[in-house]
């Protein structure tokens, strides 16, 4: 009796994608203007991240042929367009003519990602489970608690990332991005003994290494929402 291997195997992954909302009812050079203006002043801020326009605030945009232009511009700025989220008036016919699929709305998670991550980077998932890192995460790993906290006994690279469903925790320096409440819970925090990370977020809020200023960085600090902005504070 022979016994025969699947040639294939289905599982599951935990992605994380940009959305790129738009709040203007025309894509207008100023809509551009803009973008560029951001990708000047963030170089590779979008490299590589799957992206996700978000038409919730521009339903004129929905027009498949406004789309296709507006989708066209995009890729032309090495932005890597897969999917339409509230585009109700675009048929599926229509996307997939532009190599689009349609998305569910969902809570923002905005997981930037750029170019210093290594394509070899390593990905450690633990699901709804708490993770406990007894070791300094390097750059180029990815540490992924879907729907726990996460915890490191050391210090967390530049090029590293920690990503949590729920609140971060760093017993050392925090030099990588740090995301927490990527699901939308807005208690969730960060904590690190020396905050000098390239980039802290709490559901679906984040701050780059421009913009964390100088009164928190390489000290004791806790990030966390308070009314709809990222503060942080000093601990100690």
């Amino acid at each position: 009796m022979s016994t025969s291997i699947a040639s294939f195997q289905i599982r599951g992954r935990f992605l994380t994608a940009l959305a790129l909302r738009i709040d203007a009812d025309e894509d207008s050079e100023a809509l551009y203007e803009q973008l560029d203006a951001q990708l000047r002043r963030v170089p590779q801020f979008f490299d590589e991240a799957p992206m996700v326009l978000d038409l919730s605030n521009a339903p004129k945009i929905a027009d498949p042929s406004r789309l296709r232009v507006l989708v066209a511009n995009l890729r032309r700025r090495k932005l890597r367009v897969f999917g339409v989220q509230s585009g109700g008036m675009v048929s599926e016919d229509a996307l997939l003519e532009l190599g689009l699929i349609a998305v569910p709305s969902a809570k923002d998670a905005p997981l930037p990602i750029d170019g210093q991550r290594s394509r070899q980077s390593r990905a450690e998932g633990h699901g709804g489970k708490n993770v406990v890192i007894h070791a300094p995460v390097r750059s180029g790993q990815m540490i992924v608690s879907e729907h726990g906290d996460i915890t490191v006994i050391g210090s967390v690279a530049s090029g590293a990332e920690l990503v949590a469903g729920g609140s971060i925790h760093v017993y050392g320096p925090l030099r990588g991005r740090a995301l927490a409440g990527v699901h939308g819970d807005e208690d969730a925090r960060i904590f690190c003994q020396s905050l000098d990370a390239e980039l802290v977020a709490i559901a679906g809020l984040y701050k780059t290494s421009e913009t964390l200023g100088d009164a928190n960085r390489k000290r004791c600090t806790q990030v966390f929402l308070e009314n709809d902005r990222l503060r942080m504070e000093v601990i100690g």
